[in-house]
């Protein structure tokens, strides 16, 4: 008679092995990155044990988390044992870091370098494939008032209302605002197009007594300051 399978579920292992145990006794810290995504998963294939499995997901996109949230749920399903509800789970969990590394940006509140820009504005739009322009609006304290994607376009750019922009300014009593949008190609030269929008939005934002701080690209891992650079 054909022996029955291995199960390679969590839930077989030895206690010490067990990621959830592991977590639970000796901290969150304790895990390596493959073992917090096999608690998402909770069991790997026939072949692999959860561990493993995530191990060679993470060995795909070079062990790096940022890579790893790119994927889609299609790329993740490529791998053997990753089903349509798996894939979802890792996505939603990557999605959560992601949007907690904003909220902790935005809890600084105050803006008091071009570096605190990107720390904002980073985890928004460093990692997308294509291009969107946000307006960061500031009080005389230069604490964050507000911010919010003007427009989001192809990666060949974006369109901008300067209408719509002081139209905001004035309802929210900003009296500074700070631009950024992403380059998904990875540069960081700024185009004519970027410095013309900027030299717009300062000249009408001027007669409205408000001024325009600064204006950021931002990617993945860098950016790009008018201001430092004296273009503004």
């Amino acid at each position: 008679m054909q022996e029955k399978p291995a199960s390679f579920s969590i839930k077989n292992w030895s206690q010490d092995d067990q990621p959830r145990e592991k977590l639970l006794y000796k901290g969150k810290a304790t895990l390596s990155d493959a073992e917090l995504v096999a608690i998402l998963i909770g069991s790997g294939n026939r072949g692999e044990s959860a561990v493993d499995l995530c191990k060679r997901i993470l060995a795909s996109v070079d062990n790096n988390l940022s890579e790893l949230g790119k994927l889609s749920i299609k790329q993740l399903m490529e791998f053997k044992g990753i089903g349509e509800a798996k894939a979802i789970t890792i996505a939603a969990a990557l999605e959560l870091g992601r949007r907690r590394r904003g909220e902790e940006a935005l809890q600084k509140k105050k803006i008091t370098s071009s570096k605190s820009v990107f720390e904002l504005m980073q985890p928004i739009i460093g990692e997308l494939q294509h291009e969107e322009f946000w307006i960061i609006y500031l009080n005389n304290s230069n604490k964050v008032i507000l911010k919010n994607q003007l427009s989001k376009g192809g990666i060949t750019g974006t369109l901008v209302d300067v209408r719509l922009v002081l139209k905001q300014a004035l309802e929210v009593g900003a009296t500074g605002l700070i631009l950024a949008h992403n380059h998904p190609s990875g540069t960081l030269k700024p185009s004519e197009a970027d410095k013309q929008i900027t030299n717009k939005l300062k000249v009408a934002a001027e007669s409205l007594d408000i001024k325009v701080l600064d204006h950021l690209i931002v990617t993945e891992k860098a950016y790009f300051s008018f201001a430092d650079e004296g273009l503004i």
